[in-house]
């Protein structure tokens, strides 16, 4: 086997498997913010159920610690079995939901809490909502209620929001959770982008490299290093949706699962390239289970991430 064929995919191994720890970290900065900026709103809450979808739930206590409920089956019964685990920081909630899951989860459970309709509107309810009243206007950064100092949170600036009742604390909420769900989704797709300009050189010479290669779903890291790759939609499993830019891939599948799934296949196709030793054998064996167990969670077949 070529020795710089070899240095050449570990290097790829590697720096893959560096953006998946660098992804982790600032999804976990990003979470454990917005879950400061929030404590107090989510205390005087009594907490929010953000997703119950059998078997899939997931709550946040006043404490702002979760609750994960699990389901599995038992060897021995054959019978399902359900386990329910506390989640005391970020760290441990990135690794098993994707932060754009997590806001969106927030955000939709605000939204059911504070009775909005479905989608976000500037409507008079949804101001009415938010203690704004109806007739009021707003001017892009003057201090002028709940509107403006929005607008000066989503421009970077750190302002942390206020709220009287619990339906204007929803609503606030609310907003914060899109927000951070839209921000959450350009900084995945700027990770992709950094990712595809750091090894274009590296992919130049290995070729087109197949992280996913399934019935429903392809992805692929191209000899001209950049992602692309297709996805059959649930709303329409006869055409086939292209995925050619980092900011369509983000919609279906988490940066993460990507660095992992690439790694995995690298270290398959040539596994000296994971191992420390000659047999090929390493810390890396136990990263792999680990990233066996996010994937779990990762979406498949053409679901589209919320």
């Amino acid at each position: 086997m070529d020795v710089s064929r070899n240095a050449m995919l570990g290097e790829l191994a590697s720096d893959a498997a560096g953006e998946r720890n660098d992804y982790v970290v600032q999804a976990t900065e990003q979470l454990r913010k917005f879950l400061d900026r929030n404590r107090d709103r989510i205390a005087e809450l009594g907490g929010l159920t953000l997703i119950d979808e059998d078997p899939d739930y997931l709550s946040v206590a006043p404490d702002a610690t979760f609750r994960v409920r699990s389901r599995y089956e038992d060897p021995d019964t054959g019978e399902w079995v359900s386990d329910t685990e506390v989640i005391e920081n970020a760290s441990e909630l990135v690794e098993l939901y994707n932060p754009a899951e997590i806001f969106a989860a927030f955000a939709e459970a605000a939204r059911e809490a504070a009775g909005f309709a479905p989608e976000p509107t500037a409507t008079e309810e949804l101001l009415e909502g938010a203690g704004v009243p109806a007739e009021a206007t707003f001017v892009l950064g003057e201090d002028d209620g709940y509107a403006a100092a929005a607008d000066r949170w989503a421009a970077g600036r750190g302002e942390v929001l206020e709220a009287d009742d619990i339906e204007s604390a929803a609503a606030a909420m609310y907003n914060v959770a899109l927000d951070f769900q839209e921000r959450s989704q350009q900084s995945e797709a700027a990770l992709l982008e950094e990712f595809e300009e750091t090894v274009a050189k590296l992919a130049s010479l290995l070729g087109d490299v197949f992280i996913l290669d399934e019935n429903d779903e392809r992805l692929i890291l191209g000899s001209g290093g950049r992602f692309r790759g297709e996805v059959l939609p649930e709303d329409n499993a006869n055409e086939w949706k292209e995925l050619s830019s980092p900011d369509q891939i983000v919609e279906f599948y988490d940066p993460t699962d990507i660095f992992g799934d690439l790694a995995d296949t690298l270290a398959e196709a040539f596994p000296a390239v994971a191992g420390e030793g000659e047999d090929g054998e390493g810390e890396d064996e136990e990263d792999e289970e680990e990233d066996d167990e996010v994937e779990a969670d990762a979406p498949k077949g053409g679901e589209a991430r919320p």
